[in-house]
């Protein structure tokens, strides 16, 4: 179940549209900080440009005073009736008198930032000061800066308050477009992936959404897909033609064939030429008679003949049958087969037997004397996997998938006997069965293993 989240989070997070959605989220909360921030220095350069000019403002009114003692009555009556945590005003005359409603430490002319001992009984709020020497004592007038401090805590309410869950809805929309989107790119990619697999009957079909480009290529795949079967049925059905037409009348040659060896005194080369005719004719009739079985298997028509088979109990009946064959040719053949029951799939036992049939006498025929061949069945949860494998000389890698065409041999095998439709016989009859296979390197030699889904028990 976790891996199952794991896989599709993961699926999800590689998915373009909600990359996209990220993408615009990040772009979004980005320029709403960067705005937010900006926004923030101007207003606060603002306060300050305007806090010192009320500042330079009243310590002019002071400076207007004509003495030292003007000052001190004045910095008195106006500190009786002001609230040293918004406004301080001290002045210390050049005797040491000190007047105000905070007493301000000497400090240098000019602005500064001002932070009163703990002993004044203040907020720990800074002020902003601004100091003049007058009448040879020190003037010091201070705003709080608390309008500043609080102009901080609006900006983080904001964006707490708007730019946070703003963020959040559109990463939770996003989410949900992209899924959407997801869904029917999955649908258009599984089509595209059945398609390459061979299914030329896969279509995309209505996706759900509204039409869109999704929509159109949905439709063009389809069509693609059309197309391609249309012209691979046109092709099956042409080679199926010509192999129906041509059989009859080569085995009518046959038939000649084998009544003029039968004719008395035949010259002895003679003889031997209508022989090897023979054998010729033979051999192409057994070519289009599998043509003709594949086009068959490939319409699907021996399917509704599918029973339970019992794959492994089939593998050992074939191995016993060409056991004489194999010692005969100096080959070793084995069986390495699960218990009765245990590897049973629903499908045409025939088929499945020639499969057999097939694979084993293609290794019996490409392999020298002396080669092992081995036929293993092995049954997991819900699959079974049927291996043949040899010791011979195999299969080049970049080969593998071209041995499965038609009528397609390796250089290597043109002198020994064949048509090269042996293994397309056996894609199409694991194809049929819905089943997978895979060529490998058996080393030495080529392993063939196909996989089906088991039957259930209810089958």
């Amino acid at each position: 179940m976790k891996s199952s989240f794991r896989e599709r989070s993961q699926t999800l997070l590689k998915s373009t549209p909600l990359r996209l959605a990220l993408a615009l989220v990040v772009l979004f909360a980005f320029v709403s900080l960067l705005s937010l921030g900006a926004s923030y220095l101007v207003i606060k350069d603002s306060f300050n440009n305007s806090m010192e000019a009320d500042l330079r403002q009243e310590l002019a009114g002071f400076q207007a005073a004509p003495s030292s003692s003007a000052v001190a009555r004045l910095i008195a009556a106006e500190a009786a009736v002001t609230d040293p945590e918004r406004r301080i005003l001290s002045y210390v005359s050049a005797d040491g008198k000190y007047s105000g409603n905070v007493r301000a430490s000497r400090s240098n002319e000019g602005f500064r930032i001002l932070s009163l001992p703990d002993e004044d009984e203040l907020s720990e709020g800074l002020y902003l000061a601004l100091t003049s020497n007058l009448y040879g004592g020190q003037l010091t007038v201070a705003n709080s800066r608390s309008q500043i401090e609080d102009l901080g805590e609006l900006f983080l309410n904001i964006l707490l308050l708007s730019v946070l869950p703003t963020t959040v809805v559109a990463l939770t929309a996003g989410l949900i477009i992209s899924r959407r989107s997801g869904r029917r790119i999955d649908a258009i990619g599984g089509t595209l992936k059945q398609l390459t697999a061979g299914d030329l009957s896969a279509r995309v079909e209505n996706i759900d959404g509204r039409e869109d480009d999704l929509s159109s290529i949905a439709r063009l795949v389809d069509s693609m897909a059309a197309a391609q079967q249309s012209s691979v049925n046109a092709l099956r059905q042409v080679s199926a033609d010509i192999a129906h037409d041509l059989k009859t009348p080569i085995q009518r040659v046959a038939v000649l064939l084998s009544k003029a060896r039968e004719m008395p005194d035949l010259p002895e080369k003679l003889e031997s030429i209508l022989d090897e005719a023979g054998q010729e004719t033979t051999g192409i009739v057994a070519t289009f008679q599998s043509l003709l079985q594949i086009s068959q298997i490939e319409g699907g028509s021996p399917k509704n003949r599918f029973q339970p088979v019992d794959l492994g109990m089939l593998a050992a009946t074939f191995v016993e049958v060409y056991e004489p064959a194999a010692e005969e040719t100096g080959h070793r053949i084995e069986a390495v087969l699960p218990g009765r029951g245990a590897a049973i799939i629903l499908g045409e036992k025939g088929l499945l037997g020639q499969v057999l049939a097939n694979l084993i006498e293609n290794a019996l025929r490409h392999t020298p004397a002396g080669s092992s061949i081995k036929v293993a069945v092995s049954s997991q949860a819900d699959k079974v996997c049927l291996e043949v494998s040899d010791t011979g000389p195999g299969v080049p890698a970049d080969e593998r998938q071209n041995v499965l065409r038609r009528l397609y041999r390796l250089e290597t095998s043109r002198t020994t006997p064949g048509n090269g439709l042996g293994l397309s016989l056996v894609a199409a009859i694991v194809d049929m069965h819905e089943g997978e296979i895979e060529m490998s390197d058996n080393e030495p030699g080529l392993r063939v293993a196909m996989t089906f889904e088991k039957a259930s028990s209810g089958d």
